[in-house]
């Protein structure tokens, strides 16, 4: 079996665009016509240009290569051009290139990719949303009451999504994070942020976690100050509490706070996971699989983690196919502990595929499809294309002012 052929796809995801702006897809195709989806979770660079570095990135790597190889593929993608090092944007091009190997590496054996990595462990995976507007556009207007800056709107929309079957939910009331963070959380930071997990507790009772989400906004002692004001509500988390190029700050508020750590949205490859256990600072990784070196890579990580009695918690900001492969991961791994979804895996989100993502009842049930379990439908992505400038993602490019 040779890989023989790369179609890139940017689609333009609709109104609410829950998930992002856009989505990178690749297809792989083989000689002897089997083909694989992957997604490229990149925010550094516009989605054209992602799309050119994967056809590269094929031509120099995969093309002409068996697809099963992928330890091998996985080293000459990571050490092109001398470089053997995480770089995030190699990485997220790398993800994407391998997670449609080992849709096609599925479909060729007739299993679903968890079957072929250990198998699976999990009948159903508990999964939580990121509390989004109850309707119209998720970038709502900042000035007026919303579900982000309001705590009365997010608890009723948390209480609506518990209604619905969620038995988790995550929300970020902590303020702006800037390209100059960490910073000190402002009084008003913190007394939004306690009143949000106040208001929700109060809506949800011990019917579902509270996943207190940051951006690595903080400097230690500012998110210790934070940490301080979320313990009387028990969250499930406090998220990237610092900036994450320093394990070792991330673990002295780790020590500081009773409530766990997670991270790992930004980071790439088993070393910079590594370090983060090492120092200990998270036990909770959300490792996002269109970036974080594909599926081989976060079962290696998720193996890490189990030495150092840590779970995962596959992160999702991105397309249907990462969450699909975030969905095979998950399946297969011991230390599962929950998976982060776009609502119900319905609506406009899912508009790209032709097959489904199944939810019940609070958890996703996984797919027994070959492969990924998901298709592309083409057709629908021509229909629906990128037509902005803006990134993936956008950070503050002003200070904070206390």
């Amino acid at each position: 079996m040779k890989l023989d052929k790369i179609e890139t796809f940017v689609f333009g995801n609709p109104p609410p665009r829950h998930g992002g702006r856009y989505f990178i897809f690749v297809r792989l195709t083989t000689a002897c016509g089997i083909t694989g989806a992957g997604e490229i979770y990149n925010a550094t660079f516009g989605p054209d240009l992602c799309c050119a570095m994967a056809e590269e990135m094929f031509a120099r790597q995969f093309e002409g290569c068996d697809p099963h190889h992928i330890e091998k593929l996985w080293r000459k993608s990571y050490g092109a051009g001398y470089t053997l090092r995480p770089d995030v944007t190699v990485m997220g091009v790398l993800s994407g290139l391998e997670m449609a190997c080992w849709d096609i590496i599925g479909k060729a054996a007739g299993k679903p990719v968890y079957q072929l990595m250990g198998g699976q462990v999990h009948d159903r995976l508990r999964s939580y949303t990121y509390l989004y507007p109850p309707e119209g556009d998720v970038y709502p207007d900042p000035d007026m009451p919303n579900v982000y800056n309001d705590p009365d709107i997010a608890a009723e929309v948390a209480l609506q999504r518990v209604e619905q079957g969620f038995t988790a939910v995550k929300f970020d009331p902590a303020g702006p994070y800037t390209i100059y963070d960490g910073h000190q959380p402002r009084l008003e930071d913190l007394e939004r942020s306690e009143l949000f997990v106040k208001r929700i507790r109060e809506a949800v009772g011990t019917r579902a976690d509270l996943l207190f989400g940051t951006h690595g906004q903080f400097t230690v002692s500012g998110a210790k100050r934070m940490a301080r004001r979320l313990e009387p509500y028990e969250p499930l988390w406090f998220e990237e509490p610092t900036t994450p190029e320093n394990p070792a700050d991330m673990a002295e508020v780790a020590r500081f706070t009773s409530v766990p750590i997670s991270t790992g949205e930004r980071l790439c490859t088993k070393h910079e996971f590594a370090r983060v256990l090492e120092a200990g600072a998270a036990s909770i990784l959300q490792m996002d699989l269109g970036r974080v070196g594909g599926l081989l890579e976060a079962k290696k990580i998720a193996s890490m983690a189990e030495t150092r009695q840590a779970q995962i918690a596959p992160h999702l900001y991105c397309g249907p196919v990462v969450a699909a492969a975030n969905i095979q991961i998950s399946t297969c791994s011991p230390n599962f502990l929950i998976l982060e979804s776009i609502g119900r895996f319905e609506g406009p989100y899912m508009s790209c595929l032709k097959s489904s993502i199944t939810w019940e009842e609070g958890y996703v049930i996984p797919s027994s499809e070959p492969g990924l379990g998901v298709e592309l439908d083409d057709e629908a992505i021509a229909a629906s294309p990128y037509t902005g400038s803006a990134l993936h993602l956008d950070l503050v490019q002003e200070p904070v002012v206390q």
